[in-house]
């Protein structure tokens, strides 16, 4: 969980500095830090993905995980739920009121910020690599990606930002519990297998930050459940196939 809250911090630090120099931050700076942050998804997706045991298993994971996800639409999925959460807000603050209010702007932000911030890839993979192995670099670089895009967001949306951080708190803190307990059942194997096909997904981020392509990277997501399960068929596999 200390990662976690390092996400915390980091959100909250980067939303009051972005309210103390709200003027001073312009679209190219925010441009800069978006730039920087997919390069060192980047960095870290290929050091991750490096550790799959086997380039046939990864590839059959990605291209079965990929079509389920698309079969699914888990990206178009997520967007949707954003989208009901926006509008439960937004009518709820709208009403008895005439134009946008204090609170609607603080609702808006803090709306928008929360499904940045947790709606994600990142933040899902990031929570289980946590919980499952104790490995905290893909939350450490998305609390420190936060950090400087709640600068950007707090600049121009206000004070809500800042208090996403609570849904950061629950959302990735649940996520990270619950994949501690299932790391009990999983081998060691399994674990790298799931890390390391995760590390595409960071890549795939990287991608999409960068502005190389634009990739619907939670439509991959499945993609950590074939990991798993190649792992636990492998023995029978090389049995039924021996070498």
């Amino acid at each position: 969980m200390i990662a976690v809250f390092i996400n915390c911090t980091t959100v909250i630090l980067g939303s009051l500095v972005g309210l103390l120099f709200a003027k001073r931050i312009s679209a190219g700076m925010t441009d800069v830090v978006k730039t920087a942050c997919g390069l060192v998804s980047l960095v870290l997706g290929i050091q991750m993905a490096l550790n799959y045991g086997n380039i046939v298993y990864l590839a059959l994971a990605l291209i079965l995980g990929g079509l389920m996800g698309t079969w699914i639409d888990i990206d178009q999925k997520i967007l949707d739920f954003g989208g009901i959460l926006e509008r439960l807000v937004s009518g709820h603050k709208s009403s008895g009121s005439s134009g946008i209010s204090g609170d609607a702007s603080f609702a808006r932000a803090f709306l928008n910020s929360s499904v940045l911030f947790c709606v994600g890839a990142m933040s899902i993979l990031g929570s289980i690599q946590a919980g499952i192995d104790k490995n905290y670099s893909i939350i450490l670089t998305k609390s420190m990606m936060d950090g400087f895009m709640s600068m950007a967001l707090a600049a121009a949306m206000g004070i809500g930002t800042l208090f996403s951080a609570l849904t950061i708190l629950v959302y990735q803190g649940a996520l990270t519990l619950l994949a501690g307990r299932i790391a009990a059942y999983a081998s060691p194997q399994m674990l790298t297998a799931i890390s390391a096909s995760g590390g595409v997904m960071v890549l795939m981020i990287g991608v999409n930050l960068t502005g190389l392509r634009a990739i619907k990277t939670a439509n991959y997501l499945p993609t950590l459940v074939f990991s798993a399960l190649f792992v636990a068929l492998d023995p029978l596999v090389r049995s039924a196939l021996p070498i």
